[in-house]
Order: C-alpha cells, then sequence, then structure tokens
C-alpha cells in the first residue's frame, strides 16, 4: 500500500494526473529517442539528475504508459539506473519492475467510485477504458478479478 500512497500523496501535492507534467515538476527530464523495438524506455540517474527516455516509436498512449513506469523508478528507486523497459517487463518478477509497475497502475487507474462505476465491467472494459493494458489493472486490483 505504500505505493499507492505515494502516488496519491504525489498527485495531490502537485495536482496533476499526468506523468509528464509531474516528472516537470520533479525536475526529471524527460526525452524521447529512436530506440529499438524492443526497448520502451528507461530511467537513469547520473550526477544528480534523473532522465526518463522513451522510445519515440511507440503510439502515444504507450508512451505515456513507460513515462508513468520510468517515473515509478524515479520516485521509489531515485538512485538506480534501470536497465531498459522491455515489452515484457509488465510480466516481470525483479522486484523494482513489479514496483515501477504497481506505481504506473496506481498513476494511471483512479481510484474514484470504484465499486460504482467497474461493478459489471471486466478487467477487459477496464483497461480499455483507461488505455492501459490489463496486467496493470489485475496488479491494481489484486483479487478482485
Amino acid at each position: 500500500m505504500w505505493i499507492r500512497e505515494k502516488v496519491v500523496n504525489l498527485k495531490q501535492k502537485f495536482k496533476t494526473d499526468c506523468p509528464y507534467e509531474l516528472a516537470g515538476y520533479l525536475n526529471i527530464h524527460v526525452l524521447f529517442h529512436d530506440l529499438h523495438e524492443e526497448i520502451r524506455g528507461y530511467y537513469k540517474y547520473d550526477r544528480r539528475n534523473q532522465y526518463i527516455v522513451i522510445n519515440s516509436n511507440l503510439d502515444e498512449n504507450f508512451k505515456f504508459l513507460v513515462c508513468a513506469h520510468e517515473l515509478g523508478h524515479a520516485c521509489l528507486h531515485p538512485r538506480l539506473n534501470t536497465p531498459f523497459m522491455r515489452q515484457n517487463t509488465l510480466l516481470s518478477v525483479d522486484k523494482i519492475e513489479r514496483e515501477a509497475n504497481r506505481f504506473a497502475a496506481e498513476f494511471l487507474i483512479p481510484d474514484e467510485n470504484l465499486f460504482e462505476s467497474y461493478d459489471q465491467m471486466t478487467i477487459y472494459d477496464i483497461a480499455s477504458i483507461h488505455q492501459v493494458p490489463v496486467e496493470l489493472v489485475k496488479l491494481k486490483y489484486k483479487g478482485l478479478f
């Protein structure tokens, strides 16, 4: 639950639910580069500077997701460099990758009216509404589906 609390506090403090805006408020540089097709993005810490690098070839929804995931690394593991987010990172068993995925899930899928709005929906419906992979919905609502 500490990751959820971290996300809630950041959203309230900076009054944004946009990962690009939050990165800007936190002085984290977001860059777009033409990366290999298997690499979605990565986080880099260098001499007290933080960078999120996103594959410029991704569609806008995935860029948003990658930014939220890498922002998770920046907020939860600020001095650790992450090699890169591959296509299969959402299935990772690595602790820091799971935590960054959880951060992205909490950041991109709002809690408001959870049970009222989602009562008759499947995880696929929720994923579609918020334009996130089903794996993130499963992380967010573990045990409900």
